[in-house]
């Protein structure tokens, strides 16, 4: 089987397993009568996910593995940018340690910066104000439209 095959098997494993848990989630008297549930979104993408998964699974191939083709050759293994991936696995693991230590603001700027700066931008008068400005919006929007309240300045300042 192929290595898309594969993935596609492994994808419609943890979509089953997230569409389980999403059904089986324990709602609360009060939601009941809610016409979009908590559960309603996971339940959505997990069959989304199913489906999508299926298409892969069962779609027909174009030419045979003998053929050739674009497919990943482990054996070249160091042309892929693996560095850049970790780095961003990093940056989103550190993201979410510092995020209720020094607040919504600073770490989404962090890390967008961050991540800009592992992707290859270098132009440093460009990357600050485009990444105080996304994290500003963002705040902004989530804090006044949908009305979640996230803490934007650090834990010394909040208390």
């Amino acid at each position: 089987m192929a290595l898309d095959r594969w993935i596609a098997l492994i994808f419609l494993v943890i979509s089953l397993i997230y569409g389980y848990a999403a059904f089986n989630y324990p709602l609360l008297p009060f939601e009941r009568g809610m016409a979009f549930l908590p559960n309603t979104q996971p339940m959505a993408l997990s069959a989304l996910g199913m489906v999508v998964a299926l298409i892969i699974l069962f779609s027909p191939k174009a030419r045979s593995d003998d053929e050739g083709g674009d497919g990943i050759d482990l054996a070249q293994l160091r042309q892929f940018k693996i560095g850049q991936t970790l780095g961003l696995v990093a940056a989103m693991v550190l993201y979410a340690l510092l995020l209720r230590p020094i607040g919504f603001l600073a770490a989404t700027s962090l890390f967008i910066a961050g991540c800009s700066m592992v992707l290859g931008e270098r132009k440093f008068h460009v990357l600050i104000p485009i990444a105080l400005v996304t994290a500003v919006a963002i705040w902004y929007l989530v804090q006044e439209t949908l009305g979640i309240y996230m803490r934007p300045w650090p834990w010394f300042i909040n208390n």
